[in-house]
């Protein structure tokens, strides 16, 4: 079974009580169980993580890197700034192993400061927008 890793940036954790009109009102173990049994029917063992550390996140994606494991990737606030995720992003897609980066809501549609990611360019692709479903579409992605 291929394994995946799904990361999570800031405020994830919070699901079900953060903003529920942009996040929808289902929590993060809600999530987790969704992209588990999804990631089951596909032939994906994933493994959950979520974190409000900048540097650890980093030290996930390095972590792909050397097991050369792809990531459904949720960057959160860190999206619009990160350089230094985005550059550990980078080295991952150019060592060929996929990264999809993924959105609850649209950031498009929200503020200004919201609908530029520095992550979008150096992602394998990218998926926003379809609520916990962005996740689903993201391992169905990698599993084809």
């Amino acid at each position: 079974m291929q394994k995946v890793l799904v990361l999570n940036g800031p405020n994830l954790g919070r699901l079900g009580s953060r903003q529920p009109e942009i996040y929808g009102s289902l929590n993060f173990e809600q999530l987790s169980a969704e992209v588990t049994k999804t990631g089951v029917e596909l032939g994906l063992e994933c493994e959950i993580r979520q974190t409000d550390s900048e540097s650890e996140l980093i030290g996930w994606i390095h972590e792909a890197t050397d097991a050369k494991k792809p990531v459904v990737l949720n960057p959160a606030a860190f999206t619009h700034y990160s350089y230094a995720l985005r550059d550990a992003v980078a080295e991952l897609t150019s060592s060929g192993v996929s990264l999809i980066e993924v959105h609850i809501s649209n950031p498009h549609s929200r503020e200004e400061f919201r609908q530029t990611s520095v992550i979008s360019g150096v992602a394998s692709g990218v998926i926003a927008g379809f609520g916990f479903n962005s996740y689903l579409l993201a391992l169905r992605a990698l599993s084809s």
